[in-house]
């Protein structure tokens, strides 16, 4: 009796076993009906048994499972460049920017625009006027009116073009009716010329009239006196020649010849360099 009792025990215990490890597989349902008992016995009619369905179980894997975090995570943005400030061409944007913000003398109250200058510099080039009129107040641009216009025409002359040469002023805000600018309008200016010749280390400077020649040379000597030779300024060639405004104004031969002597002066230093 306790030998059957301890089969029946055992033979319950795989039942279930088996039960469970068809339920881990997926089995839903098994059909019975073959285990009725033999006879009349009367049983309600089975269903038909719909076709197991098995879930494949996810194979177990040593790796780790990423997990997706709740706020995505930012990316990191791009570093930006700083400007390397030692570069010429960066130490010209910030002087740029201080002339073009500058109200260090009356002129600033006046003036339309500030100019700062403009030009290439692959020559080494510098041309230095006294100070902008009226459409160079406009545009902000050096030497556009007629003065600019016969400057062009000057340096064709001699096979140059503004690509050429960097032109400036020696102060940067137009004197009011065109007059040449006051001492102190040009030593509140001069701090900017001064830097842009340290910037832009021009191998030959060129100023056109007496304002420019004088501010430069630091001398009371008249441009009559001046021009047709080379001075020497810090070390630097410096040419003086007449203000194209001047030529306008007293349009001679004598004049234009002269001109034309100080250019020829110009391309011999440049054709040797």
């Amino acid at each position: 009796m306790e030998n059957n009792e301890a089969k029946m025990k055992e033979l319950l215990y795989d039942f279930r076993r088996y039960f469970e490890q068809l339920k881990d597989d997926g089995v839903e349902w098994v059909e019975t009906s073959h285990l009725l008992p033999p006879g009349d016995t009367e049983v309600a009619p089975a269903r038909k048994p719909e076709p197991a369905r098995a879930y494949p179980r996810p194979e177990k894997s040593s790796r780790p499972r990423k997990t997706t975090p709740a706020y995505p995570e930012e990316k990191a943005a791009p570093a930006v460049q700083k400007p390397d400030l030692s570069s010429p061409a960066e130490k010209f944007r910030v002087l740029i920017e201080r002339i073009n913000n500058c109200r260090n003398c009356g002129l600033a109250s006046t003036r339309n625009r500030a100019v700062p200058g403009e030009g290439g510099n692959a020559l080494r080039i510098l041309f230095v006027g006294e100070g902008p009129g009226a459409e160079e107040d406009r545009t902000g641009r050096p030497f556009v009116g007629r003065s600019g216009q016969l400057l062009d025409k000057i340096l064709a002359a001699v096979s140059l073009t503004r690509n050429d040469i960097f032109i400036t002023n020696i102060v940067k805000c137009r004197p009011p009716g065109n007059r040449d600018p006051h001492s102190e309008e040009v030593i509140a200016c001069w701090p900017y010329l001064d830097e842009q010749i340290k910037i832009l280390r021009p191998r030959v400077i060129v100023t056109l009239g007496a304002p420019a020649a004088k501010t430069l040379l630091d001398t009371t000597e008249g441009i009559g006196r001046l021009r047709g030779r080379f001075h020497d300024y810090h070390g630097i060639p410096l040419l003086p020649t007449y203000h194209p405004a001047y030529l306008l104004r007293s349009y001679t031969l004598e004049n234009r010849k002269k001109v034309w002597e100080d250019m020829k002066l110009l391309r011999e230093f440049i054709d040797k360099l």
